[in-house]
Formats: structure tokens, sequence, C-alpha cells
């Protein structure tokens, strides 16, 4: 059996400075904000005075001088400087890719205040850092010990990695008041997998109903994560609007209700990260539907009044925007990209299926029958084969049947087959070609 290839991992560890580390800390993230805008303002500059593009090569030349010209830029690892401008060269060549593909809003690359600048970073194990008095246990390795920094000494950390590795890369990050060391390590995955076939469909009622090849069903339930903590968010921010600006005790507020914010991230990604284990863990196959989370959450476009030109009618925004706050609050995009992710290390095939062309809310499970449901209507009735269940769970089947015998309904049954055709009823639905992955 093949090893499979080193992947890139991340593991984040809280730091806890002294407080003469934590000058320093906070010293060198000015200098690196600082040269990040610099770099910003010459890259602007030399193109509107000169029509110049000024490029990553040319200014990674500059930090030479600058080190020699400027002794606090002396005390920073070179690598980390390049580290701060490479950032700044990433942001243009995305903000041209979004040019090129006509984004209505394109983004250009913005100067950081200091309270905005994340932090900085090294490129290379060794050179300005390193990961020291590193002790491993039978359950994890790579836990706790200190990180020694050039110019700074050892600070004490405290985190432990799932996978440990070889570590390659670290950021250091300044969040809601506290440091944090983030370092990447190319390590060997290893997941268990299960043996039986499952497809789901997601949702705002259950987080994802799931559809098993042995014909039982199960569901992930929502855990609404951020509807209990919307009051007292609500509250911070009213008392961040009645602070004074540039006031202490409106940042005092206001990491208040970052620290805040950070929380119910953090209970979400920790419950959608732990969820979408037990699902790899537990399947041979996985099968959902292919979403588009900004068309989910695209406000309804206004109608023209016929009776009033210049007017028009209430599009129903205002109930619209609280359904996509229920979406947005499940984070269906990273639920997605975390089970593609821990499918491919486990080996589980992991299947997308066009919901547009498969329709398999508006199918029926039993014989292929269409009908369109409104969204409000959350009962499936056929009246064609009388099946009745609930419309997810029969589109969960929908989606598993068209994986495994390439139509929305189980061939070998022997029900009685409807004709299929389009939810206009003018023409037959072709039926997308059988996707074989074993079982």
């Amino acid at each position: 059996m093949e090893t499979p290839a080193p992947v890139n991992r991340k593991i984040t560890y809280r730091m806890y400075p002294t407080p003469r580390q934590e000058a320093l800390l906070v010293e060198w993230k000015g200098l690196h904000q600082r040269l990040y805008n610099a770099g910003l303002e010459e890259r602007v500059k030399a193109y509107r005075l000169c029509r110049v593009s000024v490029s990553f090569a040319d200014q990674c030349k500059s930090v030479t001088e600058i080190r020699a010209g400027m002794p606090e830029y002396a005390a920073l690892n070179a690598q980390s400087l390049q580290v701060t401008l490479k950032r700044l060269d990433l942001a243009f060549a995305h903000f041209f890719r979004r040019v090129r593909e006509g984004a209505a809003s394109p983004g250009f690359p913005r100067f950081k205040s200091f309270d905005r600048y994340p932090g900085w970073g090294y490129k290379t194990y060794g050179d300005g850092w390193k990961l020291e008095g590193q002790t491993a246990d039978a359950k994890s390795g790579m836990r706790h010990g200190f990180l020694k920094l050039s110019g700074i000494g050892r600070i004490k950390l405290r985190g432990q990695a799932r996978t440990p590795g070889q570590p390659k890369t670290c950021e250091i990050l300044h969040k809601q008041g506290r440091w944090y060391a983030s370092v990447t390590v190319a390590c060997q995955p290893h997941r268990q997998r299960g043996t039986q076939g499952a497809a789901f469909d997601w949702g705002v009622e259950t987080l994802a109903t799931l559809a098993l090849a042995d014909g039982t069903y199960d569901e992930i339930p929502n855990p609404r994560t951020g509807k209990p903590d919307a009051d007292r968010k609500a509250e911070l921010q009213k008392e961040l609007a009645a602070k004074q600006r540039r006031s202490r005790n409106r940042q005092k507020t206001r990491r208040k209700l970052a620290r805040h914010c950070a929380r119910t991230a953090h209970r979400r990604k920790d419950f959608l990260h732990q969820e979408s284990a037990r699902l790899v863990k537990r399947s041979a196959l996985l099968v959902t539907e292919k979403l588009t989370v900004k068309n989910m959450t695209a406000a309804p476009a206004p109608k023209p009044d016929p009776d009033q030109p210049g007017h028009f009618l209430p599009n129903g925004a205002a109930a619209k925007a609280g359904l996509n706050r229920e979406i947005l609050d499940t984070a269906p995009a990273t639920f997605l990209n975390l089970l593609a992710r821990k499918a491919e290390e486990a080996a589980v095939p992991y299947v997308e299926v066009p919901t547009r062309n498969v329709k398999p809310s508006q199918s029926c499970s039993g014989c292929g029958h269409q009908r369109k449901k409104p969204l409000s209507e959350r009962m499936h009735h056929c009246p064609h084969c009388q099946l009745k269940l609930s419309r997810d769970r029969n589109a969960a089947r929908c989606l598993l049947n068209w994986v495994l015998f390439g139509t929305v309904y189980d061939p070998h049954s022997g029900l009685e087959r409807a004709e299929v055709r389009s939810a206009s009823g003018d023409a037959p639905v072709q039926e997308s070609p059988a996707i074989t992955h074993g079982v």
C-alpha cells in the first residue's frame, strides 16, 4: 500500500509572553504594519506618477537598504520582512484576478491600521524561530512547550497537535488582545473510514439529513450557535456605539465584542469539525448536493409596482434577511470544505451532485416523479407512488440513488415508475449518467 503524500496542517498555540516580551511583540507588530503600508504606498505612487509597476522582487531588494538605514528594522528577521511584502504582493494578485473575472467590487488593497493588522510570519523553520520543549503523550504529540523567537527569547506555549509533523512555517497573530503562534507542519494524515454509503441533504431545520445505503435515515441537529449569543452581541454593539470615539472605554468595549464573536465562531467551528469527522468515520461513500451559498443568501430583486410607476412592491427582504442569518449561522461552505478534506484523507469518495440537473427536492425517491414544491412544504407526498416521508429525507435518498444507480430512484425496488418530466411538464428530463463508486 502506498504511503500517502504529506499534507500541511496548522497548529495554533496560545502564547504567554512576559511583560517585556509583550512590549517587544507590540513594537514588532507596528514595524511590520508600517512596512506593509509603506510598500502599498510605494506601489500606488509609482504607478500613479510614472506608470511603473513595482514587483515583489523589487521591494525585497529594498529590505537590505531599510535594515541598514533603520536600526529598529535591523533587529527583525529579514525573511519575516519578506513575508510581509509577500502578503502585499498576494493582495495585489487577488485584486487583479477579481478584475479579470469582472467582479463588481474587486477590492483594491487597503492601508492597515495597527488594530486591523494581524501579525507577521516566518517562512523557514530555524530561521528566526524554533519550537522547544515539546512533549508527547499517548494521545497527541507536539504538546505545549516554548517558542523561541530571535531577539525576544523563549515564550511559553499552550496547545497540541492532532497529527504531529515537521514544522515548516510560523505566523505570530494578535487577536482580541491575545497572542497566538500558528505553526504549519507537514504530516502524514490518518483517518478511519466506515463501510456504508451515505448521502445527506443540508438544511436549516436540521444541519444534515442522512440517507444510508441500508435504507435507514439519520440526522445531525442544527446547534444554532449564534442564536443564544445574539442578545448579548446586540447589547455590546449598542454599548460600543454609545462610547466616544478614540476613548479607552470604546477600545475596551470593542475588545469585549470581538472576544464574544470569537467565542461563538470557535464553538461553531468546533462543532463542524467534530460532526464532519464522525461522518467520515462511519462512511465509505459521501454524497451531497452542490451548494452556492452566495446565490442562496442573495436578496430578492425588487419588482416594479404596475399601478404606481416608480414604486416597487414589497419583496420580502426582511423575512429573507432572517433566513439568510440562519443559513450563514450553519456555515454550509465551511462544513462542506471540512468534509471534503477529511474524506480525502480517509480515501472516502466524496461526490457533489449538480442540483440544478438532478432536482432532488422536486423529485420522488420512490418513482422519480417530479413536482415543484415550495420551501414551506416540509413533507413529500408523491401522488403517483403514494410515497410519504419528510422532504429532507426524500432529497437525501434521491442524491444517494443518483450516485448509485444513475437515477433519483432505485430501479431494483420493483415499484411502479412514473415518466420523469421537467417542472414545466414539457419534456422528459434526461437521466444523468451513473457514477460508479465502490461502497
